[in-house]
């Protein structure tokens, strides 16, 4: 089913699928450190916030299965960092559409400007997305015991991941990002991996 995926920016009809994804994963309560779920109005929001959004969406019948947004990890000296988010539907993941999200926002964060992919708080049990994120490139800056805790309220290790994006081959200048600048603010919710990227 790989070959029907296709990443892209999203669109405003996007947003319902991509609210019900993004709550999907924040009612799992084991990855993404958010506890609220969004509306469609706080969503739209959200989402137009990041320096930029993209879904990964059938080809055949445009459903949204994945999406990941990216924005600054940090402000002023530190606003060359970015930051971000995936979530895969829990019926798709295992197909790798994870993975095509992540490759996208690597070439994604290095067009806009960033120079460092920072994840700071990949949940240590979440071991398909670690897995991942080792095999593209990413490093891991150690453990921060007890730094999640679960929707059962347990307390689980955090572990903070670093990919440096210069070695990243550039977008054609025709396929340049329009998003927001590096150092613009922060959005409102700032944390990151979640959802195991299948």
């Amino acid at each position: 089913m790989i070959e029907t995926i296709t990443v892209r920016p999203y669109a405003p009809q996007d947003l319902p699928e991509m609210i019900a994804l993004w709550n999907e994963v924040v009612e799992e309560g084991i990855a993404f450190p958010q506890e609220e779920p969004l509306t469609l109005e706080s969503g739209a929001a959200f989402f137009a916030g990041q320096s930029h959004s993209a879904v990964a969406a059938d080809t055949r019948d445009g459903r949204v299965l994945g999406l990941y947004i990216l924005h600054p990890n940090n402000v002023g000296r530190c606003g060359h960092l970015c930051n971000a988010s995936y979530a895969v539907s829990a019926q798709c993941r295992g197909m790798h559409i994870g993975e095509t999200l992540v490759a996208d926002c690597l070439v994604q964060g290095r067009a806009l400007g960033f120079r460092i992919l920072q994840f700071n708080a990949v949940v240590a049990s979440n071991i398909h997305a670690r897995h991942l994120y080792e095999r593209l490139g990413f490093v891991q800056l150690g453990t921060i015991p007890g730094g999640f805790r679960r929707k059962d309220g347990q307390y689980e290790d955090i572990c903070p991941y670093y990919r440096v994006l210069s070695s990243i081959p550039p977008l054609p200048p025709q396929e340049q990002p329009q998003g927001k600048e590096q150092e613009g603010e922060t959005p409102p919710v700032e944390e990151d991996p979640g959802s195991r990227p299948g």
